[in-house]
């Protein structure tokens, strides 16, 4: 349940289209529940303005199933699996019909377009599969993303022939391995947010993408965001807490007025 859903369901109990009871049925499944082998956390949405993602890896087919099951039944907002294996997929889809799968991530609910323009910039075509993580994360949240593929430094003239779309971008993740200097180099061209993935791509001294992650965080660029070496989930997430919208306070009522315009205690 998101901040949105709350209100929603207050305001139909203060109308009465809701009773109370159906009201306090619902939030008792805040902020958990117990499904023995995972506690999923409905109470995320409200505190973070994103629901939990279910990661993949280390779960049974039949865990991952449930707990979507359980986070579809809790709420109204998007619902992602990530890094699901092909035996995961086809058994959460058996049980939760109407999740789209791409770049290993099933998602069900996909939120309402937004307006923000984001940017990914793949340095090489080796680091594209952590680039569409990054895509279908924002495109469940409602984000439709702009690529750049294939600008790494070794040719940075390919960059710079899409100078003006990076000036442009709401915000701009940069996805590169080896050296992972692709970042500094956008973090000053874009006035833009940044958030910097290190990738695993590269040669032995690129040391599983340490170099690059070491890279982007002693970069020169100020103010770059660096997630994880090849997180391309947590990219999207810190682009989406970035540029979550404020909810903007609903007007209350206001109390009555005595003649002579003085307010007073019904």
């Amino acid at each position: 349940m998101d901040e949105a859903a709350l209100r929603r369901l207050l305001a139909d109990v203060t109308s009465g289209s809701r009773s109370a009871d159906d009201a306090v049925a619902q939030l008792r499944r805040l902020p958990f529940a117990d499904l023995g082998f995972a506690r999923v956390d409905h109470h995320r949405a409200l505190r973070q303005g994103m629901a939990e993602a279910v990661y993949g890896p280390g779960k049974s087919p039949a865990q991952c199933a449930a707990i979507v099951a359980e986070l579809l039944d809790g709420g109204d907002g998007p619902v992602l699996l990530t890094r699901a294996d092909p035996d995961q997929v086809a058994a959460v889809l058996d049980r939760n019909p109407g999740g789209q799968h791409d770049a290993g991530i099933v998602a069900w609910r996909p939120a309402s377009a937004r307006p923000d323009r984001v940017l990914i910039a793949a340095a090489g075509t080796a680091d594209l599969p952590v680039a569409d993580e990054c895509a279908a994360t924002l495109s469940a949240h409602g984000v439709d993303p702009g690529r750049l593929t294939d600008v790494g430094v070794a040719g940075v003239h390919r960059l710079l022939a899409s100078a003006d779309a990076l000036t442009e971008a709401d915000a701009v993740v940069v996805v590169a391995g080896m050296e992972g200097a692709l970042a500094s180099l956008i973090g000053g061209i874009t006035p833009a947010p940044v958030v910097a993935v290190p990738t695993s791509v590269g040669y032995g001294a690129s040391l599983g993408g340490v170099t690059a992650l070491l890279a982007m965080l002693a970069s020169c660029a100020s103010g770059l965001t660096v997630v994880g070496i090849d997180n391309g989930f947590g990219a999207a997430c810190a682009v989406l807490r970035a540029l979550r919208p404020k909810l903007q306070p609903q007007p209350q009522p206001q109390s009555p007025t005595a003649p002579g315009g003085a307010a007073y205690d019904a």
